[in-house]
């Protein structure tokens, strides 16, 4: 291959791909909340602020992330 060509990627596992991670924020999200009423209020977000809520929200969906990624390797 030629140092200046693109190497390509295949469109299954850009599917692939996009699909784990849809999954990941669903169940991220899914999960948050669930557990919202038992948070505290500093860790509930308010919509159009960047707190801690929305940060535990990402954390939940980069958890789930990892999850599945790593359910997939041991397939």
């Amino acid at each position: 291959m030629h140092p200046r060509t693109p190497s390509l990627v295949s469109k299954p596992s850009v599917l692939t791909n996009f699909l784990q991670a849809l999954v990941a924020i669903i169940l991220g999200n899914v999960v948050y909340f669930a557990l919202i009423p038992s948070l505290p209020a500093a860790a509930r977000h308010r919509p159009l602020h960047l707190d801690l809520g929305i940060i535990l929200d990402f954390w939940f969906c980069l958890v789930a992330y990892g999850l599945i990624r790593t359910a997939r390797k041991w397939r």
